[in-house]
Formats: structure tokens, C-alpha cells, sequence
């Protein structure tokens, strides 16, 4: 008898349906209804080969948010914090080196920072 144990216990994921978290499960049931949707909305105005493929294009996206992480973070927590820094705290840094023996010097409170008792 073998048990399977994660070399990191961090990336234990319980299977809720056919081996899927329930993460994965949630997207692909919204990767399904999103098709089913492209389907029944399409299948009059456009053929049927048409319909299928833009079904599977459709359905993609919400397919692999379920399955992706990328440093760590999942889907949605990389693109909370894409927006984050992007488009609600964007900053412009630079660095501008100081010279802190200038500054001293200039301020007069070299023999402050040199006092001998």
C-alpha cells in the first residue's frame, strides 16, 4: 500500500468532484454555462460550425482561470493585484542618491556627529 504525501504540504489541494478543488470545479461549471449560453444566443444568426468554435473561445478564459496560478497567487488574485498597482496606486519611483556628509556639513552638525567627551 503507497500513500501519495506532497513533498510541500503548502500545495495540498482536497478534490471535490473528479479529482477538481472546488475552485477548479466553480470555473469549469462557468466555463460549461458560458458556452451553453454562446450556443443558444448564436445558433440562429450564425452556422453551426461558426457557433462551436466561438463556444470554445468563449468558454477558454473561465476554462483556465480555474487552473492558473502565477507566483503563487491564483487568477483572481493576480488580477486584483495587477489593477492594484497598475490603475489605483500607480507610482513613479526615483531614486536620487543623497550625499549625507554634504548634508551634515551643511547643516552645521558635524561636530554633533563627531562629539569627543
Amino acid at each position: 500500500m503507497e500513500i501519495k504525501i506532497n513533498k510541500e504540504i503548502r500545495d495540498y489541494q482536497e478534490s471535490i468532484f473528479m479529482g477538481l478543488s472546488l475552485r477548479q470545479f466553480i470555473f469549469a461549471v462557468l466555463a460549461v454555462g458560458v458556452a451553453i449560453g454562446v450556443y443558444f444566443g448564436l445558433r440562429n444568426v450564425l452556422g453551426t460550425e461558426t457557433v462551436s468554435w466561438l463556444c470554445v473561445v468563449a468558454a477558454f478564459p473561465f476554462a483556465i482561470l480555474g487552473f492558473v496560478k502565477y507566483h503563487g497567487m491564483t487568477a483572481e488574485q493576480f488580477i486584483r493585484a495587477y489593477i492594484q498597482s497598475e490603475f489605483l496606486m500607480p507610482k513613479q519611483l526615483i531614486s536620487k542618491p543623497t550625499n549625507l556628509y554634504a548634508s551634515i556639513l551643511s547643516s552645521g552638525k558635524l561636530k554633533e556627529v563627531l562629539r569627543v567627551d
